[in-house]
């Protein structure tokens, strides 16, 4: 815990304690929005926290943050997770994550598969009518693991990636949730093995990451009793606005690099 003053200091004018206080009341907001749309509150946590983390440091705290958020969001949609989607998904981001770790992270190549995400993001929120929904048979969800596990390694939050495969009315608010949420656990648990692999010392963040984790659930908990209370039109409306912002924040990031 030494070490979060020195890395509260990085914003000129603010104290330690209120900037980390600010920095658990956005991922209580974040965990929220996750909850409640199914996407893009990874993406708002992964901004807020770059502001006075450095990203080589980020990329794994985040993912840790995540994994224990997703996971105790599972903990109440679990009886709506589909298998069948969820193993070919387990099997495919544990290569790509692999992959990823073994070599391609030292490829400069962060901006292509940003670019992907954006275009994905803009079809889902845009397309028209007519065009179908991207309703993947469960097998492959065996490619969008490939996918999220190579992406995850390089860009931090996978959130929006698999929200552009959830936005399909074949599937009820709960089981998008649930599903989401055990393909996102699963993605951010395989960063901890690959950064441990790559030098990362998570015991010497671990303070920090625990107080994230624990405004990450106090938002999930209150994101998942406002679920239990919305219909699925609404939902699904703001899933799709949750995907235009985190849209809107990977546009900024292409054009800021």
């Amino acid at each position: 815990m030494a070490e979060l003053g020195a890395l509260f200091s990085l914003i000129p004018g603010q104290t330690p304690s209120l900037t980390l206080g600010l920095l658990l009341l956005v991922c209580v907001i974040s965990a929220f929005i996750s909850a409640v749309t199914g996407g893009a509150g990874g993406i708002l946590m992964f901004a807020a926290l770059n502001v006075v983390i450095p990203l080589r440091a980020l990329v794994p705290i985040h993912g840790a943050v995540q994994l224990l958020n997703n996971l105790a969001r599972v903990v109440y949609v679990r009886e709506h997770i589909r298998w069948d989607q969820c193993i070919p998904f387990f099997i495919g981001c544990t290569l790509g994550s692999a992959a990823m770790t073994l070599g391609l992270a030292n490829l400069d190549w962060q901006q292509l598969p940003l670019v992907l995400l954006a275009v994905l993001i803009f079809y889902t929120v845009f397309k028209p009518k007519k065009l179908p929904e991207i309703r993947l048979k469960p097998r492959n969800f065996f490619w969008v693991g490939i996918a999220t596990g190579t992406l995850g390694i390089v860009a931090g939050a996978v959130d929006p990636l698999l929200a552009a495969f959830f936005v399909r009315k074949d599937m009820t608010p709960k089981e998008i949730v649930a599903n989401k949420s055990v393909m996102q656990a699963w993605c951010h648990a395989l960063k901890v093995p690959a950064f441990i692999y790559l030098g990362f010392a998570f015991s010497e963040h671990l303070g920090l990451i625990l107080l994230l984790t624990v405004a990450a659930v106090i938002g999930t908990r209150i994101g998942i009793a406002l679920l239990n209370r919305i219909d699925s039109e609404l939902f699904f409306n703001l899933m799709r606005a949750a995907l235009m912002i985190a849209g809107a924040r990977i546009v900024y990031q292409l054009f800021a690099v």
